[in-house]
């Protein structure tokens, strides 16, 4: 007796699972990332305002250090989806061991960098001379860890890849547990202070770092994998990530280029600003967990030749990221009464805020087509077009940024402007999809 043929809703159906199963686990993880920084902001806040103001300099110092090699997750996800749907789980594993010993290389070349320099990279970022010191001790301790915050990119993209977001979510939970009580241990308890808390992130990013390689590792052994360096392999994942690099230090542009045009409007415009991008930055997170699933789940069909389930995927995401982009809109400008009061009382700033968060909440429908379809070129390992695609988006909205404090309109135009990099995003990556030069199949590209 032959199986009937599915039907599209049952395919949807089915994606559907796959999305929830890796989307809803990634976000967890993604949002316990950020609560590093909140807790030290939080401990540190009650030394003193020199050491938190040092802490406002040195962690944007380190978490800029780290984010720049976010590459090591997305290409490692791609790159072991693809030999999983390859049906071959040993070459996987041994694919995400070349992209953690990249990983190892990269973040003692950082460490390197960031030790000598520290006090030159303080002063650039502006400290103030009270300040100052406990930046430049803040950003040498927590140095240390920059190789093991680059391990646990890249094993990320490997359990991803491997079809597995919750051991991410249970390491990032149990890493900032770990991170909370030794926080204030060694600052209240031993005495640190500002040091004591910088060492707090250091041992939990070791042992996160440490939990991940033992899963790693145990894999490896249960398929056959080797888990020596292949200088090859290594530098073909660099090779791999170099795209990657690209678009990120691009789109990092485009962030500081807007935070810059914003300082430049006044300080009521700043200071709303400083609201608006920690929102989107919130909502990007919801969104950026189903392009972590579009990563995982089409690598794995494109490893396994099957287009036709690689193209019903992503449809289904698209979807997904519009509903989610619409349901997240609607939050923001129901919830707006709620939330606003939380960060200030200023009605200068509340006056720029408004208008500013409404075009926010009116674009994130795009941003969900815009993140899904990130995520689905990236589980294709199409990087180059990604990085290509993220260089006109910088050309198009820096001087169109560039042009608000010269043509009015405030901190509302400014986010019109972060609408038309969002909307040639969208429209760069959907010409992308729609032309199907992305799907390459077999286990590498």
């Amino acid at each position: 007796m032959t199986q009937a043929p599915a039907t599209p809703r049952r395919t949807d159906r089915r994606h559907d699972r796959e999305i929830i199963s890796l989307a809803l686990p990634a976000f967890g993880a993604l949002v316990a990332e950020p609560l590093f920084v909140m807790v030290d902001s939080a401990v540190i806040g009650h030394l003193g305002t020199r050491q938190l103001a040092g802490l406002g300099v040195a962690a944007p110092l380190l978490t800029t250090a780290v984010s720049v090699f976010v590459f090591l997750a997305y290409a490692t996800t791609a790159a072991v989806a693809r030999r999983v749907g390859a049906g071959d789980r040993s070459a996987a594993i041994r694919q995400g061991m070349d992209g953690i010993w990249l990983a190892l290389l990269l973040g003692a070349a950082v460490l390197a960098a960031v030790l000598p320099t520290a006090p030159w990279l303080v002063d650039i970022f502006g400290a103030s001379s009270t300040a100052a010191p406990y930046a430049i001790a803040y950003l040498r301790v927590s140095a240390l860890g920059i190789p093991a915050m680059l391990v646990v990119l890249a094993a990320t993209g490997v359990l991803r890849g491997l079809q597995d977001t919750r051991t991410p979510l249970y390491v990032a939970i149990g890493g900032f547990s770990v991170n909370a009580a030794l926080n204030i241990g060694l600052v209240y308890g031993a005495g640190l202070g500002i040091a004591g808390s910088a060492w707090g992130t250091v041992v939990a990013q070791c042992g996160m770092a440490a939990v991940y390689l033992v899963v790693v590792v145990r894999g490896a052994r249960r398929h056959g994998a080797s888990l020596r360096p292949d200088a090859a392999g290594i530098r073909a994942c660099a090779q791999a990530g170099v795209p990657l690099l690209v678009r990120t230090l691009s789109l990092r542009a485009v962030l500081m280029i807007a935070t810059a045009v914003a300082a430049r409007l006044g300080d009521a415009e700043v200071a709303a600003h400083q609201i608006v991008i920690t929102l989107w930055s919130l909502l990007a997170f919801a969104l950026d967990a189903i392009a972590i699933a579009g990563q995982a789940i089409i690598g794995r069909y494109l490893g396994a030749d099957d287009v036709a389930g690689a193209k019903a995927a992503c449809r289904r995401m698209v979807q997904w990221g519009v509903a989610s982009g619409v349901v997240l809109g609607l939050l923001v400008v129901l919830t707006r009464p709620l939330f606003m009061p939380l960060f200030t009382d200023d009605q200068a700033v509340k006056d720029a805020l408004l208008p500013a968060l409404l075009v926010v909440a009116l674009t994130q429908p795009v941003a969900g087509i815009v993140f899904v379809l990130d995520g689905v070129l990236m589980g294709a390992g199409d990087g180059p077009y990604l990085a290509w695609a993220m260089l006109v988006t910088l050309a198009l909205f820096a001087p169109a940024a560039l042009l608000v404090p010269v043509v009015g309109g405030g901190l509302t135009a400014l986010w019109w402007a972060m609408t038309l990099m969002m909307t040639v995003r969208m429209l760069t990556l959907w010409a992308r999809t729609r032309s199907g030069r992305w799907i390459v199949t077999g286990a590498s590209r």
